[in-house]
């Protein structure tokens, strides 16, 4: 058999979706043809430059336009600019025929049966056979798609429905049509996780698949409670984001970006196809919704929705919300319950869900109600949608952001508690959930050896959840292969002769306890392990420095404590570099400062795709002080060439750090000089993260791993370069690009990145760099300027400019 591989992909349809996916497919190396429909008229402009509709810049303007907007948006469906050359354009009419020479052709045009049907008659007359064909509908039944077309379409043929933003979102919904081939279910199972990096969840054809049946059912729910309950919607969005462990564009936020347009229209769908369905009341649409529909209300993208922001007659913008009740736009409203002040001091998102269901104030009597309604919901929908309750979880964390899934979230509160809440609610539970509970099996999931299983209904035991093979789940392994604990990090047993140090803090700052750990691991893995990965699954990898410990040292004047506190800082990133085993540095999400420091520092990094990197210290006032100037004097050293102009090159390490740039991709980090080509590697599935770090980390002890040898010729360029810095710092805060505190920071920085005045290039130690760089960050933490930039940052978590 031959093994299928995904050399070139053809995207018919070129919408925000069709945009957004050949985007992805461009991410991760895939070539991509783009097609979309011909223009039936010329624009004014094109009259103006005496265009006709045969020209090749007309026919083509549809999938261009489209293209250029995608990739224009914020965040970026793409991984780095230079990516998007491996998307080619076209249309439907010239270049059909193209894709004979494809390897899978991807349907995402208008959600009407009539024109899907039409687009595939149209592709079947040129697809070679046995290439893969699949529609990105997002709830028109498989079933109806492949009526009439050829044995072999239909065999290679079924839905892969991606959540929008496609890059972001995990959710890859597989739903086999009546005569989809189990091989290729299995190939776009396993190509959906290993190189698209997403949570595939094969479902069956019913309305809405999945994640939209109850996602759309959670959200319509609480429509209806929002009016039932008198609440506004900052109260709504309130107590349905981050405090669940849900986006912070909670419910309405939500619904404004997606469209409130989409919504209704997948509502409708469900309320038209699921007549059975026993919360049916549910899908219809209250009466605000319909009158927001007839009046174009749908969000960010007719400028208003629940929520609509006004600029003033002073300049001031201001973001109004919709009253429910008259439908008029108003002030926001600050949102406080009482049962959420007492979730504050609980980090863990499912450590909260039983005080906030046991509340006594109306966010208590919310909860009450719409938990009870979605575990109702989600018992009565296996068998219907899912034969199995974990893709349910997985469809709604990988598709709506959730952290924690309903049977999950089932789990945290009680499997019999759930029970009560559902009665109280008068609500009814599927008989299932009830034979479980007779059996006294008391959860949904449970943990053996390191794995989770899942209660399976027909054989009513726990089967192992499948595909966990390729993941280490820290989470699972905790408690059972833990070598060493504080209060800043857990030191887990990965297996085969490697550690895993993971942070524990909050944000997963660094701090003395974080150090100390770091410190700890390397002690343990030199004496009884071959290597060292410092990986965690939380939101993000660290967001640097604990900068309010900075701060209270400099208030105090504790000008030695501080000093060895940095020293101490320094001194743990350079054992990450020089230790008698491999370190493997894992970051992802937000990995910022002295998280960006550490992973400079490790003989390898294995970063997630989705790595917002960077040395953003200037922000808070300060340079970068636990090795990252130095590294970055360093790194210029590395990629000096003879002939080179050495200024020119040092002068963009210099930019990265004082412009505070940061990454917004893994792949971007590699141009800022924080990743190193031909050394770290990028990861697209974060959940394989910790497993490919150990891999590395055993790979390279295997091959027969040596301290490195520390480093004495590291050239630096001294007066040359110090007076180019501050002739430059001078010309910039002149012209008031930046303030005089900016340019203080910035004169700081160029002394320790030229290696001080020294009157010629020199080769120095890293050691040397290291304490000027210390010195410099010290001093800085005694001006008034850069104490009000750490306070406004720990205040209010953004940057002051002084």
């Amino acid at each position: 058999m031959n093994k299928r591989r995904i050399k070139k992909i053809a995207i018919i349809g070129s919408g925000i979706m069709g945009s957004g996916i050949a985007c992805h497919f461009a991410n991760i190396g895939v070539d991509v043809l783009l097609l979309d429909i011909v223009p039936r008229e010329l624009t004014e402009n094109e009259k103006e430059k005496g265009l006709s509709l045969n020209d090749k810049v007309v026919r083509n303007r549809l999938v261009n336009d489209a293209l250029t907007i995608a990739l224009k948006q914020k965040p970026s469906p793409i991984y780095h600019q230079k990516f998007a050359n491996r998307i080619t354009t076209g249309n439907l009419e010239d270049d059909i025929s193209k894709v004979a020479h494809v390897d899978w052709i991807m349907e995402v045009v208008v959600e009407r049966l009539d024109i899907k049907k039409q687009v595939f008659e149209n592709l079947e007359k040129y697809r070679t056979p046995g290439t893969l064909i699949t529609s990105n509908t997002s709830g028109i039944p498989i079933k109806f798609m492949s009526e009439g077309r050829s044995e072999d379409f239909q065999k290679h043929f079924c839905g892969t429905h991606f959540f929008n933003p496609a890059r972001y979102l995990k959710l890859f919904e597989i739903i086999p049509g009546p005569k989809t081939d189990t091989s290729v279910l299995e190939f776009l199972s396993d190509y959906g996780e290993k190189f698209l990096g997403k949570t595939v969840v094969i479902a069956k054809d019913t309305p809405a698949f999945i994640g939209n049946r109850i996602g759309i059912f959670s959200i319509m729910s609480l429509f209806h409670t929002v009016k039932d309950m008198g609440l506004t919607i900052e109260q709504v969005d309130k107590l349905t984001g981050p405090v669940i462990g849900r986006p912070k564009s909670a419910t309405f936020r939500t619904v404004d970006v997606v469209g409130l347009d989409t919504l209704v229209h997948v509502a409708n769908g469900i309320a038209e196809n699921c007549k059975t369905d026993e919360q049916l009341e549910l899908f219809k649409l209250p009466d605000f919704i319909s009158t927001m529909v007839v009046n174009k209300w749908f969000g960010s993208k007719t400028g208003q929705g629940f929520y609509k922001k006004q600029v003033s007659p002073d300049g001031k913008k201001e973001i109004l919300s919709l009253d429910l009740d008259t439908l008029e736009y108003r002030s926001s409203k600050k949102a406080k319950f009482a049962t959420l002040e007492l979730t504050k001091p609980i980090d863990k998102v499912i450590d909260r869900f039983k005080v906030l269901i046991s509340g006594k104030d109306k966010a208590g009597e919310f909860y009450r109600k719409t938990f009870a309604a979605l575990f109702a919901y989600v018992s009565h929908r296996i068998p219907e949608i899912s034969d199995d309750l974990y893709k349910i979880d997985d469809a709604m964390k990988a598709g709506f952001g959730w952290e924690h899934g309903p049977f999950q979230i089932w789990d945290a509160i009680g499997v019999s508690k759930g029970l009560e809440l559902i009665e109280s609610e008068e609500l009814s539970v599927a008989t299932w959930v009830k034979d479980m509970v007779a059996s006294e099996i008391e959860s949904f999931y449970t943990v053996k050896q390191g794995a989770t299983y899942t209660y399976n209904i027909p054989s009513k035991t726990y089967e192992k959840k499948p595909g966990q093979d390729a993941f280490i789940i820290l989470d699972n392994i905790r408690k059972t292969n833990e070598v060493f604990k504080n209060a800043g990090v857990v030191i887990e047993d990965l297996g085969d002769g490697i550690l895993n140090c993971e942070f524990q803090s909050k944000m997963n700052t660094i701090g003395g306890d974080v150090l100390a750990g770091l410190n700890k691991a390397i002690d343990i893995a030199e004496r009884d392990f071959e290597g060292l990965v410092v990986g965690n699954q939380g939101a993000n990898f660290s967001v640097g420095a604990n900068i309010g410990m900075i701060f209270m040292m400099a208030v105090e004047q504790e000008y030695d404590e501080l000093n060895a506190a940095i020293k101490y800082f320094q001194d743990t990133m350079m054992r990450m570099r020089y230790s008698a085993i491999p370190t493997v540095s894992a970051p992802h999400g937000m990995s910022l400062g002295g998280a960006c420091e550490l992973s400079m520092h490790a003989d390898k990094v294995v970063a997630a795709a989705e790595t917002y990197m960077g040395l953003v210290e200037f922000g808070v006032g300060v340079i970068p002080g636990g090795g990252g100037s130095k590294e970055m004097a360093l790194r210029a050293s590395d990629t000096f060439r003879k002939g080179d102009v050495e200024l020119n090159i040092l002068q963009e390490y210099f930019l990265t750090i004082g412009m505070a740039k940061v990454a917004t991709s893994a792949y971007e980090a590699f141009d800022l000089g924080v990743l190193q080509k031909g050394k770290d590697l990028v990861v697209v599935n974060k959940d394989r993260q910790i497993a490919t770090a150990k891999a590395h980390a055993k790979l390279m002890a295997d091959a027969g791993y040596t301290m490195p040898v520390k480093r004495k010729d590291v050239k630096v360029l001294g007066k040359q370069a110090l007076g180019m810095f501050l002739v430059g710092t001078d010309s910039m805060e002149a012209a008031n690009y930046i303030s005089e505190h900016d340019q203080k920071i910035a004169n700081k920085l160029a002394y320790v990145m030229a290696g001080g005045d020294l009157s010629e290039p020199t080769l120095v130690t890293e050691q040397y760099l290291l304490d000027i760089e210390r010195e410099a960050f010290l001093s800085l933490c005694t001006e008034r300027k850069t104490l009000e930039r750490i306070q406004y940052m720990l205040k209010t978590g953004k940057p002051l400019r002084n």
